[in-house]
């Protein structure tokens, strides 16, 4: 059975010193946590400090990309032996917003997740499509467009190191969240996708997580879905209160 994994992404937001305090709060919060894996992604600058508030607690940590590359002249980026040296066990690969705002390809998340999966880290590897895709009927040519992009040339083996996080574009940071059966709809269309490349058993293994505004008040519904394996997490995983509240919905289920 897929245990549910529930990830913050801090995103552009928290200085180191924010960054640990609420690290802090959510490692205290999360000790009786048994069934549910929790993973954080603090900004680059904050991750080392982050890495020594959750050594040896029940949270994980994650960074929120990585280059393809091992080192060179990259300005601005870091390299998979820079993340795990400091702890990293789970990297995001081609969120949205890299898409959207930094030139993410589905060729590029293919390279990161093949870095990562390298290194022994695991990828979460994001898709979605925008309102405009899905109201032109395009949703299913976009995921699965997405999906065989992201796992081309990756084994069944490692394949089922990866996360994929479903985050309808316009749901995210909108407010607006995909209802529970349109979530579902999306979700296993994925998981179908997932088999088409790497039979039943795999894909029944994988966890797919949603994102796009998951919150205290929708979770519970949304992970009640039959596809749905936990939530990445925007806005809520700011506070350790709302983000608390997403793991319990979890842990409930």
């Amino acid at each position: 059975m897929r245990s549910y994994i529930i990830a913050g992404n801090w995103k552009m937001n928290k200085t180191v010193a924010e960054s640990v305090a609420l690290a802090e709060e959510i490692v205290a919060k999360t000790k009786g946590i048994s069934k549910t894996e929790v993973v954080i992604a603090p900004t680059y600058l904050a991750a080392a400090k982050v890495a020594d508030v959750v050594k040896g607690s029940n949270v994980k940590l994650a960074v929120q990309d990585i280059h393809w590359q091992d080192q060179g002249a990259y300005t601005g980026k870091v390299s998979i032996d820079m993340a795990k040296e400091i702890g990293v066990e789970y990297v995001i690969i081609g969120h949205s917003e890299q898409r959207q705002y930094f030139h993410e390809t589905d060729e590029t998340v293919n390279l990161k997740a093949k870095k990562v999966l390298s290194a022994g880290l695991k990828p979460i590897i994001c898709i979605g499509e925008t309102l405009d895709e899905r109201n032109g009927g395009k949703l299913e040519s976009v995921l699965t467009a997405q999906v065989k992009g992201a796992y081309k040339d990756i084994s069944a083996e490692d394949a089922l190191k990866t996360v994929i996080a479903y985050e309808p574009v316009w749901a995210i940071g909108t407010g607006v969240v995909a209802t529970d059966d349109q979530a579902q709809e999306a979700q296993k269309y994925v998981r179908s996708l997932v088999a088409q490349l790497y039979g039943e058993s795999v894909a029944e293994a994988l966890r797919i997580q949603y994102g796009g505004s998951m919150n205290p008040t929708n979770a519970s519904g949304l992970l009640a879905q039959k596809d749905i394996d936990g939530g990445l997490i925007g806005g809520a995983a700011l506070k350790s209160d709302s983000f608390f509240s997403i793991i319990s919905a979890a842990e409930e289920k």
